[in-house]
């Protein structure tokens, strides 16, 4: 990481970390919630590759967190939809606690790498690779030709090994 963007993130963080909290605060309702999603705001700014010149830094420092708020309410609505699927298997078959853990991130992962392609190309990767259908169940399930399918499947396929 260069000196530049090291200084700039920590003038950043010095000046506004107060304020970001309260913003955040404010939209989240929740003081430890608010302070986690402040720091990894920082944190993004930490990974960047070259330091922003900045002429509105609560402008800029806005825009990033609600990108990390948007993150934070996906992962929530990605865990809600994981433990309500899971209400529904028998307790005999439910995963441990450590197993069900690590389901959860590898999803939240898995969505990370999907994020960006159209919702029906994410769809046809899922159903695929979760649900197990095959190309023409795909098709008819989602309405759309198997060609379209293959393509979806491809484009989905490339974003992830490009992602690794």
């Amino acid at each position: 990481m260069s000196s530049a963007l090291s200084s700039t993130v920590e003038g950043l963080y010095l000046a506004h970390h107060t304020w970001l909290t309260g913003w955040l605060r404010r939209r989240l309702d929740c003081p430890q919630s608010a302070a986690d999603l402040a720091q990894d705001t920082y944190v993004r700014l930490l990974q960047a590759r070259e330091a922003p010149q900045l002429v509105e830094p609560r402008a800029f420092l806005t825009t990033v967190a609600k990108r990390v708020l948007c993150n934070h309410f996906r992962r929530q609505a990605l865990e809600r939809a994981y433990l309500e699927a899971l209400a529904q298997v028998p307790e005999h078959l439910a995963p441990s606690e450590e197993d069900k853990a690590l389901i959860l991130e590898t999803l939240f992962e898995l969505d990370r790498l999907l994020d960006g392609l159209a919702p029906r190309v994410k769809r046809a990767f899922l159903l695929a690779q979760i649900d197990g259908l095959g190309h023409t169940e795909i098709a008819r399930e989602l309405g759309i030709s198997l060609a379209t399918v293959k393509r979806y499947l491809h484009k989905a396929a490339l974003r992830c090994y490009f992602a690794l």
